[in-house]
């Protein structure tokens, strides 16, 4: 039995609950437990903190987790990063007060207050930048305020929590993140159950990005609207009763889907229609 952990709490736990389900496997009905056994899949999900699960994955103790690339990284943990989920994205910046530093460059000698020690450690010992990092847990814009550091490094999404401090971002990201699934490093990769599993949340992945659609056009006008709508290989292309005129089907973009539509009317395609994709294996 395939045994895999998921977010207990957190920006990470809702997300990843929602696409387990909609990946066909059975989740937790209630917040409070903290393992459940799904038969029919034979897979056993195990409900911890989001920040340990790499450790437990690094462990063997459990063969896959789903965790953010923000605490992989922060953990230090032997595990490693085999599919990203696209949900739960964030991006690491330093902040300090106006005029403190340009860029990465400048901390050398200055203190780093963060939540995220490992990834920020590593970070500027990747740039050869001799900084000191102090581990906060949460409100870290205090620490410039209270004499704590010069600078921050912490998740910046709008900035205006910053700003509210005084604060303002500065040099390039340190790291972009997302959820991810992991698994120890140097695991066999080709296990059958962890290959379903992956095509199982690749299959979200994919109906979540694209849109079944079907028109009708005439022939003289199928290579202007096979042009729009490729598909993944090659759309399905049936002849219709009415002579000249054919049925087409294939996969595009939901985030393009109309103006796909709008553009296939203006070759003269009608009967344009889009339906959502709940499940597929490419």
């Amino acid at each position: 039995m395939l045994r895999i952990a998921v977010p207990n709490k957190g920006s990470l736990s809702g997300p990843a609950a929602d696409m387990l389900h909609e990946a066909g496997y059975q989740q937790r009905r209630e917040s409070k437990e903290l393992r459940i056994v799904d038969p029919v899949n034979e897979v056993e999900f195990f409900y911890l903190r989001p920040r340990d699960i790499a450790i437990y994955v690094a462990s063997g103790r459990l063969d896959l987790g789903i965790t953010g690339r923000d605490l992989l990284i922060d953990s230090g943990a032997d595990a490693e990063e085999i599919l990203p989920l696209g949900f739960a994205r964030s991006t690491f910046r330093f902040a300090a007060k106006p005029g403190t530093a340009n860029g990465v460059e400048d901390l050398k000698g200055k203190t780093v207050a963060t939540s995220y020690e490992g990834i920020v450690a590593g970070h500027l010992e990747d740039k050869g930048v001799d900084a000191s990092v102090v581990h906060l847990d949460g409100a870290v814009e205090t620490a410039i305020e209270l004499g704590v550091a010069e600078v921050i490094a912490d998740v910046v999404e709008t900035g205006t929590s910053l700003r509210n401090a005084g604060l303002e971002v500065f040099g390039e990201p340190i790291m972009k993140s997302e959820a991810i699934v992991i698994r120890r490093t140097g695991a066999d990769a080709e296990e059958p159950k962890v290959q379903q599993f992956l095509r199982r949340l690749q299959g979200v992945l994919v109906a979540r990005t694209y849109v079944m659609m079907d028109y009708d056009c005439r022939v003289e006008q199928l290579e202007k609207a096979v042009a729009l709508t490729p598909g993944l290989e090659s759309p399905t292309v049936s002849p219709l009763h009415n002579e000249g005129w054919v049925a087409v089907r294939a996969m595009v973009p939901a985030k393009d889907a109309q103006r796909i539509m709008d553009d296939l009317y203006a070759i003269g395609a009608r009967a344009i229609l889009t339906t959502a994709i709940h499940a597929c294996r490419l």
